[in-house]
């Protein structure tokens, strides 16, 4: 039986945690700042301080959003070990 507890808080998990750091990487790598990118998105820039420290957790749907509007592809922010999942070899 399913249990409260059971339920992992992906905004906790360490994988989590790294795709937001590759994608704050790659916002940085592009030279753009936080206000820049939430404006592209139509957000305020306090939507993407609270993405980048975890704050709130974004669906795919955001990550997506965010990797347009940064000039990044998923594989660039998806963790290694789920590359294959893209399509990517898992050892770029």
């Amino acid at each position: 039986m399913w249990t409260k507890g059971d339920c992992v808080k992906s905004i906790h998990d360490q994988r989590y945690i790294e795709v937001v750091a590759l994608v704050r990487q790659a916002r940085e790598r592009a030279g753009l700042t936080q206000l820049e990118v939430a404006q592209r998105l139509g957000r305020p820039q306090s939507y993407l301080s609270k993405v980048e420290t975890c704050e709130r957790r974004v669906d795919l749907i955001e990550l997506m959003q965010l990797c347009r509007a940064i000039g990044a592809t998923l594989q660039d922010v998806i963790p290694v070990e789920f590359r294959d999942l893209i399509g990517g070899s898992g050892n770029d």
